[in-house]
């Protein structure tokens, strides 16, 4: 039994009463009034006086000890036997496809009954959910991380690179899956695209906004559509596949260095940034947008791996001092990317530092806080100073796919000569030639 972290004079209550963790049980309130719910483990902080219970309408509460009259069991709890699923064999006529699990909502599932949150990721559990696909692929999976998404870091990045690449190299497979986290999704894939060269099939990253055991889960679509792009997709790039709106009717497949999730709950969070999606998948099938796509290749996947840990992303603010960037400079800091006000200005206060760093040979790159347009450094005199000091800019990019652009650059390159012109290089589609008016409004993909 999970007494711990409740006090003392709680865990002599249950003890008294013959109460464990997840038992059902009724508490009669001095005021006169009967709560009826679950006994729950307790959180790691809050009050250890507080008896955690879950309602029956699935929220939890607290009560504290000095409230109870009195409390009494109603039903121990039962730990439930798992069910038996069939054995799914391997079938030689289907393609197979690698999901990589890293964590996220995606690769959970909640417990109701007691509020644990639980991982699932072994092929039984993905053919037991979407039982479609054991008439599209073989599944084989492997946990690389178990981590919240804002724990990717520059070293996990490359790890990942290296695993996808290694999978490729050494199996006959059609896809790789990456259940990834959302909120930094957008910095992995961008990471991806920049390290994986010749991909012989396509790496989709996908995440789910809500778990699998809600009624209003995007799961299931989610994942479904993944291993459609996964079997039957003619490109070989890295994508993030996520709902297309709110209703369970497509998913829009956007190329890794142009998405950004724009939302924070909704199911259709994620949008490509100055550019169309390269496709949709409806109905079980893939529908091109774009015929501006890097094929699947026959050859031998490459790997360009590395990343510089030391790089800063920082957002200007209207007073903002050039002291955030020194500091920077002396914690030795190796490059700056600065998402800057409209065409891609910062305040007069930025100057003498943003020249120190660049005197001291670290880049200094610079984005629009603007989502949509491209940084023109040309216009007014703040963007020629810039220009003249030797600031990067950084055309119509997204400024995490600037950031992880750039840390990738700093570990090949060394001189600034070298590093602007490996910026201004489109390596991974994250440079668009000029800017499309109909890329401002999503509505547009369906025109």
């Amino acid at each position: 039994m999970e007494k711990q972290g409740y006090s003392e004079k709680i865990r002599i209550l249950f003890s008294q009463n013959n109460i464990d963790v997840f038992d059902a049980i009724s508490i009669s309130l001095t005021n006169g009034n009967r709560i009826e719910g679950i006994v729950m483990p307790r959180p790691q902080y809050g009050d250890p006086d507080c008896i955690i219970l879950k309602l029956k309408n699935g929220y939890n509460i607290g009560i504290n000890i000095a409230k109870v009259k009195k409390i009494r069991l109603l039903k121990k709890y039962v730990k439930p036997i798992l069910k038996k699923y069939k054995e799914i064999n391997y079938n030689p006529s289907l393609p197979t496809v690698i999901i990589l699990g890293t964590g996220g909502t995606i690769a959970s599932r909640i417990d109701y009954k007691t509020g644990a949150v639980y991982p699932f990721y072994t092929p039984r559990d993905i053919y037991t959910m979407i039982p479609e696909l054991e008439e599209i692929a073989n599944i084989k999976v492997e946990m690389v991380f178990s981590i919240f998404s804002e724990d990717m870091d520059p070293n996990k990045w490359s790890t990942l690179a290296e695993k996808i690449y290694e999978k490729y190299l050494e199996e006959e497979i059609s896809g790789i899956i990456v259940a990834h986290g959302t909120d930094t999704m957008g910095y992995t894939a961008a990471a991806l695209s920049f390290s994986l060269r010749n991909l012989p099939g396509p790496v989709i990253l996908v995440g789910a906004q809500r778990s699998s055991d809600r009624p209003s889960s995007d799961t299931i679509l989610n994942l479904y559509s993944s291993f459609v792009i996964a079997t039957k997709a003619i490109f070989g790039e890295v994508v993030v596949a996520m709902h297309g709106d709110t209703s369970d009717d497509i998913v829009l497949v956007h190329r890794g260095t142009r998405v950004r999730k724009c939302h924070t709950s909704r199911r259709d969070a994620f949008q490509s940034i100055n550019s169309s999606p390269i496709a949709m998948v409806k109905d079980g099938e893939i529908v091109m947008l774009t015929k501006n796509i890097r094929k699947r290749v026959g050859g031998k996947i490459s790997l360009e791996n590395g990343f510089e840990e030391k790089v800063a992303l920082i957002k200007f603010f209207p007073g903002m001092e050039g002291e955030i960037i020194d500091r920077l400079i002396d914690l030795n800091y190796k490059g700056i990317v600065i998402e800057g006000t409209g065409l891609g200005h910062v305040g007069k206060k930025l100057l003498k530092s943003i020249k120190r760093a660049i005197d001291e040979e670290i880049p200094v790159a610079i984005t629009s806080q603007c989502i949509w347009g491209r940084v023109n450094l040309n216009v007014y005199r703040r963007g020629i100073e810039l220009l003249k000091m030797g600031v990067i800019p950084c055309e119509d990019m997204l400024s995490e796919t600037a950031f992880v652009k750039l840390s990738w650059v700093l570990y090949r390159a060394t001189s600034l000569r070298e590093i602007r012109k490996l910026m201004l290089k489109n390596i991974a589609y994250e440079i668009s030639p000029r800017t499309q008016y109909n890329h401002y409004l999503r509505q547009a993909y369906f025109t």
